[in-house]
């Protein structure tokens, strides 16, 4: 599958609405997306820090957004975490 059209079917997968591109959901699971491929690359490739830190970058954006999600609609931030199979980052209790 191509980049492209993988991109295209999380964010229809992922979209709150017909036109939604930008929505939490829908960066949240473009973030997710990358967070996995970057940690496969990493398996092989464990001395490439440069990329270490791209996904370090991208592990904290994700959860400053899922905190931001939390915050704003806690019931989107429930099914959204359930739906990308996901630890959830907000401390309980």
């Amino acid at each position: 599958m191509g980049k492209k059209l993988e991109k295209s079917q999380i964010i229809k997968e992922n979209a709150r609405h017909e036109k939604d591109t930008g929505s939490t959901e829908v960066q949240v699971a473009l973030i997710t997306n990358r967070i996995a491929k970057l940690t496969d690359h990493l398996k092989i490739h464990d001395k490439d820090h440069h990329s270490r830190r791209g996904l370090f970058i991208m592990i904290n954006k994700r959860r400053r957004l899922l905190k931001y999600l939390f915050r704003s609609n806690s019931d989107r931030y429930v099914a959204l975490i359930a739906k990308l199979g996901i630890r959830s980052i907000v401390a309980r209790g």
